[in-house]
């Protein structure tokens, strides 16, 4: 896989950061909850934009202040038309997007040059997506409807931030979390990268060989699904056994509810047990379909196998320095805004192994 070398360099960049904090007294208490997101943003900074690094730095970071804004307007009293009046907020936000297009139209036309001039293709996001959009063009002339428009590759790359960085990060946050609390977990989990790794760099075979880290990681998928609601409109009428579903109807998925029903999955549901997954999915559950952290059926998020990869890359090499356990500070307290999150953060105490 082509973006391993990038998830390896986000990941050794955070975990050097606190070897060195914990380097004087062997120990140290920090929330690890930013260091993961920033490690996240950095490796959809790399995998997105590739050589144009640091632009793709700038570029998220104002995706981060839209989004937030964005969640604040959600949450707010819906008056209709609002959005369109010049407030100061909707002027920020407008700012911010407009800033955000033309970086991404910089990037695009240093690209395109490029590969006029028959420079060889990187393999990041952008280049991948504009070398394909190219080629769809060419095979099909400049007909209407074929191939993506600038703004389609813009809001493509939007969204591989908001998914990617937001999806992967919360992941292994809930994953330290719940590791501080299971000792026993970490200990299985770190046996088993240092049986395939020992000290070494993680690698695309071994972390893929990673039984017991997979069966953890969708534990903890199930108890804490990074987008605890799925929101999907019904575009024509619809029948689902007895019910009939008009179209232009929205529907919310509970996903979190889904998970931890004890029908589906024993009366253990909301104990967290990774053993139920030996088996894999389709056996730790009474109906596989109950189990869709990342969304089922045509509709799949297309990153799956990208934010799983990069979960385990980050956790191995963190178990390989690192045993941790909860801070006395930490207050449980999940609460789902863009993500699930902790709300008070993800207050972990680290020993330097």
């Amino acid at each position: 896989m082509d973006m391993v070398p990038a998830f390896y360099h986000s990941c050794n960049e955070m975990v050097s950061k606190w070897e060195s904090m914990v380097s004087k007294e062997g120990s140290c208490e920090l929330d690890v909850m930013p260091y993961l997101k920033n490690m996240a943003s950095d490796v959809i900074s790399r995998t997105a934009f590739g050589s144009s690094y640091e632009k793709g730095k700038k570029i998220f970071k104002l995706q981060t202040e839209l989004t937030n804004f964005v969640i604040q307007t959600t949450l707010g009293i819906y008056i209709p038309g609002w959005r369109f009046l010049p407030t100061k907020l909707n002027r920020k936000m407008k700012e911010i997007s407009k800033e955000i297009t033309t970086l991404i139209l910089g990037i695009m036309d240093e690209r395109e040059k490029s590969m006029k001039a028959g420079e060889a293709i990187q393999t990041d996001l952008l280049s991948i997506l504009m070398e394909s959009n190219m080629n769809e063009i060419k095979q099909h002339g400049n007909k209407k409807d074929i191939g993506m428009s600038i703004e389609d590759v813009i809001e493509e790359c939007k969204l591989f931030y908001i998914a990617g960085q937001e999806t992967t990060a919360t992941l292994l946050v809930w994953t330290m979390i719940l590791l501080s609390s299971y000792s026993e977990w970490q200990e299985r989990a770190r046996a088993e990268v240092f049986e395939i790794f020992g000290n070494k760099q993680p690698n695309y075979d071994g972390l893929n060989r990673l039984k017991v880290v997979t069966m953890i990681f969708n534990e903890v998928l199930r108890l804490y699904p990074p987008g605890s609601l799925f929101v999907r409109i019904v575009r024509k009428e619809t029948r689902l056994g007895n019910l009939t579903l008009p179209g232009g109807v929205m529907l919310g998925l509970p996903i979190v509810l889904i998970q931890r029903d004890p029908e589906l999955w024993g009366e253990d549901a909301h104990e967290f047990n990774p053993e139920r997954f030996s088996g894999g999915v389709s056996k730790a559950t009474k109906n596989p379909s109950a189990f869709i952290p990342f969304g089922w059926g045509p509709r799949i998020c297309i990153g799956q196998t990208f934010a799983m990869i990069e979960a385990k890359m980050a956790l191995s090499m963190i178990l390989q320095r690192f045993s941790f356990e909860l801070s006395p500070s930490y207050t449980h307290s999940p609460i789902a805004s863009l993500t699930t999150q902790p709300q008070h953060g993800a207050h972990i105490i680290l020993h330097k192994l």
